[in-house]
């Protein structure tokens, strides 16, 4: 957290307020002027390039029934606690290594620490829910593990590939993420914001701006034909791993049901299964998968 700091004190230092305004105000000209030459076909531009590489993979992932349903507000306290751990997780992976790759020329462009690190809300959110000792409490799938161990290989040998993931899950989480946090509120009965603070970005006014912002930001990233193709490629990996997630625990739901119905059979209570962990476990991601879905829904 020590390095967290002094990386997000040198941002500063960098972008103080004016010049966040500054350079909002003539990277939206451009952007501007760059839409009144469209003519419908798939720009150039990185964004539009990943917006059209994943269309395939982003449908897949929006499409699922789980995500439907976190849409009819239908999500416990149990689960939002695992939400939170798998998250917990891809963040922490995610912010440490842009955080060490914060001056590499594809990173430094889209570092934007202050206004979009999820990671320290996370911990708020999982020690009101669970505890302080919530790290003892921490349950993860191994798809989870190894989206982390992608994160952390590309931020050692390919540090532009953060690019993909960064993009994919800031903007998804400035988008459909803020939709995610009225349907949480309201299913889980929270009379404050105690427990939300993931979904609350105190330091971007407008998530609409912001997003134009960070895609004007990425275009403006240089990059080769070969690296631009291998971002492309990262894009649509980052949603493959969570389609995975959904695959794997759409395996172990039918075990889990079929367990269950065995139990009830031979007079076993079954109450006890929402409190275990392969349940909570189970649940709890793919509520955190279905995040994911709905988040990346407004890229």
């Amino acid at each position: 957290r020590t390095q967290r700091s002094v990386n997000s004190e040198e941002a500063t230092s960098i972008r103080g307020p004016e010049d966040f305004t500054l350079l909002e105000s003539a990277e939206m000209e451009t952007m501007k002027s760059a839409r009144k030459n469209d003519t419908g076909e798939v720009g150039s531009d990185l964004s539009e390039l990943i917006k059209a590489a994943t269309k395939d993979t982003h449908v897949r992932a929006e499409n699922t029934q789980l995500m439907l349903s976190y849409q009819k507000g239908q999500v416990t306290l149990p689960q939002y606690k695992v939400l939170l751990c798998s998250l917990y997780e891809i963040y922490k992976a995610l912010e440490e290594e842009l955080d060490r790759n914060s001056s590499h020329p594809a990173v430094a462009p889209i570092y934007f620490p202050q206004e979009l690190a999820r990671l320290e809300p996370l911990e708020r959110d999982l020690e009101h829910f669970l505890g302080s000792d919530w790290r003892k409490k921490v349950i993860v799938p191994s798809a989870t593990h190894r989206y982390e161990q992608r994160l952390r290989k590309i931020g050692k040998e390919s540090p532009e590939l953060l690019v993909a993931h960064a993009y994919t899950r800031y903007l998804g989480d400035l988008s459909g993420g803020q939709v995610l946090g009225k349907i949480t509120q309201k299913s889980l009965g929270l009379s404050s914001k105690e427990g939300l603070s993931f979904f609350s970005f105190p330091g971007v006014t407008s998530p609409n701006r912001f997003k134009q912002l960070y895609r004007s930001r990425m275009n403006s990233i240089e990059l080769t034909e070969e690296e631009k193709a291998a971002v492309l490629e990262e894009a649509v990996a980052a949603f493959e791993f969570n389609i995975q997630v959904f695959d794997d625990l759409q395996k172990m739901l039918s075990v889990t049901t079929e367990i269950a119905g065995q139990s009830q059979g031979s007079a076993v209570k079954t109450s006890m299964l929402p409190s275990s962990p392969i349940m909570q476990f189970t649940v709890g991601v793919c509520i955190a998968l279905t995040t994911i879905g709905m988040g990346l829904y407004a890229l």
